[in-house]
């Protein structure tokens, strides 16, 4: 089975999309052209919005756990809705073999960590410190940032 999923994300900055999935312990593939899934759409869940079943697997850089050749792979796309940057896609079939289990449902970890280290860099290219950080129980990141 095969249960591709766009991930709600904007990604645009693959620097820290690379910090995030390092954090997890995964790699960040610069030009892997495909993911690791299933291997072909059997019908039985919607095509993430803008693309065919072609394009399934397809992808410009991919994120993967390194050392475990049977987890899928989650794969960097670019965006068809005429946004700059990427979205990510995954097959979520029983948990991805393994990979949903770093990335949280959704990939809601990844999501999360990626959007600290925007805030971190952002923080810092103003000018602030970040002086620390929590991952709350529902795994929210929170910035402690100075002035």
């Amino acid at each position: 089975m095969s249960h591709v999923t766009e991930v709600a994300v904007e990604i645009t900055d693959l620097g820290c999309l690379e910090r995030a999935a390092k954090r997890l312990g995964l790699e960040l593939r610069y030009g892997q052209e495909t993911y690791r899934w299933f291997g072909r759409h059997v019908g039985d869940y919607a095509i993430p919005t803008g693309f065919t079943q072609a394009d399934l697997g397809r992808c410009e850089h991919a994120i993967s756990m390194p050392n475990n050749d049977t987890a899928y792979e989650i794969g960097v796309v670019k965006r068809r809705d005429g946004k700059p940057g990427y979205t990510l896609h995954f097959d979520f079939w029983q948990g991805g073999y393994g990979i949903e289990a770093v990335v949280g449902v959704n990939c809601n970890r990844l999501v999360n960590l990626y959007s600290a280290e925007v805030a971190t860099q952002e923080a810092m290219m103003l000018g602030y410190s970040v002086m620390g950080e929590k991952i709350l129980p529902d795994g929210t990141v929170e910035l402690l940032i100075q002035a």
